[in-house]
């Protein structure tokens, strides 16, 4: 018999209310205790909530009962809907523990649902985006995944993977049989499309992976072309030091941003030029390394400048800074961080890029790097398979069948004990 926990579930505070939420086998006979009367399941009532001990009033909640399998959880579930003070919850807190529950972990609640078959482990990480989504991209895709668009898809590939390891362990089972030898080349066929389609989804850019994380926008150019003034007026806030020496910023500097319902992270830069200081240098070292790795670069120039050479395979903006003191290169976006001119037409420019990237209504993006680790391994497990000439069905049938477990591994088919730790781990308490 599983121990019956108890979290905060949301809300907290002077004009708040505050949710209790109790999971497991004496989840029922707690709300017997505290109301007196349980409510009718799946419907909310009005009760005073009582110490057990000596029957005084603790607050009047909204409590509602939720009898199990037909629970978040799968096991007995209440919900005490109380005022937020922090005296009923620390009182709440010591009655419940006075009647056996015991505090959640993190994730404890969403754990108990993925092992009572209620989600599976992409949907269980989707409530923790979900939590902390900040954007509208990111509730959206949070959602979608929620909704079960992942493991339907991964289920989907699974399901013809399971067909095709079975015919080929059918012929290295039955070779008596009389089975048609052109069930290998056909399971390999279909292996073959199964491959393309997985390494279709595994190269689109890791979308769901920038969504989630944040886009990357490296600011970069010389010393003193306004690079953070630039950033201070693109975040409307003085996140960076300015100055009219040479070198001010050190080392990289970020703010987050939600432009456009994207979570966009705006990196500024040391100044790219030769120095004999070698903390500038070091400064300098990891401005080419973040804007190497970026997804978009603002490339900072001001009115006699050159525009810098260009870097293949990179997308870039050029930036024609301080443009009140004169004209620039053809192509380069005129804006003054001193003054704000031009500021939103280069926000309007950044947000089209980002959208052009990130928005998509194709299937459910790779949002992990634990998901895009097991689907790598998929695409490596079935080019195995794939090999030209002669290969025993054996080994071929093993590469399927990893392939299988990895696909496994992202929606919680195979035997996950270890990666569960890690994973809810990472949840808030109560969820």
């Amino acid at each position: 018999m599983s121990e019956t926990i108890f979290a905060l579930a949301s809300g907290r505070g002077r004009a708040g209310v505050a949710v209790m939420r109790l999971s497991g086998p004496l989840a029922g006979s707690a709300l017997d205790r505290l109301c007196g009367v349980r409510p009718a399941a799946r419907m909310a009532r009005l009760a005073p909530l009582r110490d057990p001990e000596n029957g005084e009033v603790i607050d009047r909640a909204l409590v509602l009962w939720f009898p199990a399998p037909a629970s978040f959880t799968g096991e007995d579930v209440a919900e005490l809907h109380v005022h937020g003070g922090r005296a009923i919850v620390t009182r709440l807190t010591a009655v419940l523990t006075g009647l056996g529950l015991r505090p959640a972990g993190p994730g404890e609640f969403t754990r108990r649902a993925f092992e009572a078959g209620k989600l599976d482990l992409s949907q269980a990480e989707a409530i923790a985006d979900l939590v902390d989504a900040e954007t509208e991209a990111q509730r959206r895709q949070a959602l979608r995944q929620l909704d079960g668009a992942m493991g339907r898809l991964y289920e989907g590939w699974r399901d013809r993977l399971k067909v095709l390891l079975a015919r080929l362990e059918a012929l290295i089972d039955f070779p008596d049989e009389g089975l048609d030898d052109a069930i290998e080349g056909a399971v390999l066929e279909g292996a073959a499309v199964l491959r393309a389609e997985i390494a279709a989804h595994l190269a689109n850019g890791r979308r769901g992976e920038r969504l989630r994380d944040g886009f990357e926008i490296a600011i970069t150019g010389a010393p003193n072309v306004g690079k953070s003034s630039l950033l201070n007026r693109l975040s409307a806030s003085e996140v960076a030091i300015v100055s009219d020496i040479p070198g001010t910023t050190r080392d990289v500097i970020e703010v987050a941003l939600d432009l456009g319902g994207y979570r966009v992270l705006l990196i500024d830069t040391a100044g790219l030029r030769e120095t004999d200081d070698p903390i500038e240098r070091e400064g300098v070292r990891r401005a080419l390394a973040r804007a190497e790795g970026a997804d978009l670069r603002l490339q900072v120039i001001v009115p006699g400048d050159a525009p810098p050479p260009e870097s293949p395979g990179r997308e870039s903006i050029l930036v024609l800074n301080k443009c009140d003191l004169g004209a620039g290169p053809a192509g380069a976006l005129p804006v003054s961080a001193l003054s704000g001119q031009g500021i939103d037409g280069l926000l309007a420019a950044i947000a089209t890029r980002v959208a052009a990237r990130l928005d998509s209504a194709e299937a459910p993006a790779i949002t992990r790097a634990r998901h895009r680790l097991a689907v790598e391994e998929a695409v490596a497990s079935l080019d195995r398979a794939l090999l030209p000439g002669f290969l025993p069905a054996e080994l071929r049938a093993e590469d399927l069948r990893l392939a299988l477990r990895a696909l496994g591994r992202v929606v919680g088919a195979v035997d996950v004990e270890d990666l569960l730790d890690v994973i809810f781990f990472e949840f808030c308490i109560g969820k």
